[in-house]
């Protein structure tokens, strides 16, 4: 990794714990043709885990009060979208985030699959992410925000990527077979995967953008 982007990656991390899921620009939302299909992506409400500050990934963190309240901002947001289907991970934060943000689509079938559940942080799960930037900064900025360094025992963002892309391709031909429109409810780092599938990402960018919490989603025609 060339300094210029590490310096990058790095900032982003260190403004992610302070602040995590800020996002100073709205997600995409596509202008849609008549008739078009359409796959809509948020990510999960603050859980306990964010709220800790600490790596979560595979551990299976509850919202918090506040995380509830960010799902329900999306309720009416998603109000007048005709959604046939809900894709959620197989976490309590996704499945709890798009009950709340469904409010309104209460006939909407559901599923869950575990390839677009969180990053897994191996070794880091359950630990402090302040406490591990101070103790091994370098290693850890590359373990949270590299592209193909994994923690032990644990994912990079590339292995998320492995899993996830396969789904878009599966998902994506099932939708133009179906004629369905589709709700993914996501994590920070299959979000960005997701992201990256639809909007062309380069790398860089993929690494330090920074996903919101709740509150708002993305809109991809199909």
């Amino acid at each position: 990794m060339d300094q210029k982007l590490f310096e990058k990656i790095k900032k982003a991390a260190e403004d992610s714990i302070k602040n995590p899921g800020k996002n100073e620009k709205p997600l995409p939302k596509a202008t849609l043709k008549p008739g078009e299909n359409y796959i809509v992506v948020f990510r999960h409400g603050e859980s306990e885990d964010n709220a800790r500050k600490i790596f979560s990934g595979w551990r299976d963190a509850k919202l918090t009060r506040k995380g509830i309240d960010q799902a329900k901002v999306l309720a009416p947001k998603l109000r007048k979208l005709k959604l046939d289907l809900v894709i959620t991970s197989d976490q309590t934060r996704s499945k709890e985030t798009a009950r709340y943000a469904l409010e309104y689509h209460p006939r909407i079938k559901w599923e869950k699959d575990w390839r677009i559940k969180e990053r897994n942080y191996g070794d880091l799960s359950g630990t402090s992410k302040e406490e591990a930037m101070k103790a091994n900064p370098e290693e850890t900025i590359k373990w949270r925000r590299g592209y193909d360094d994994p923690p032990r025992r644990g994912e990079s963002l590339k292995m998320v990527e492995e899993r996830v892309f396969p789904f878009l391709d599966e998902l994506v031909n099932r939708i133009r077979n179906e004629k369905i429109n589709v709700v993914l409810s996501a994590h920070g780092n299959s979000m960005r995967a997701i992201r990256r599938y639809f909007e062309k990402m380069d790398i860089a960018e993929e690494l330090t953008h920074e996903n919101p919490l709740g509150t708002d989603y993305a809109l991809y025609p199909i």
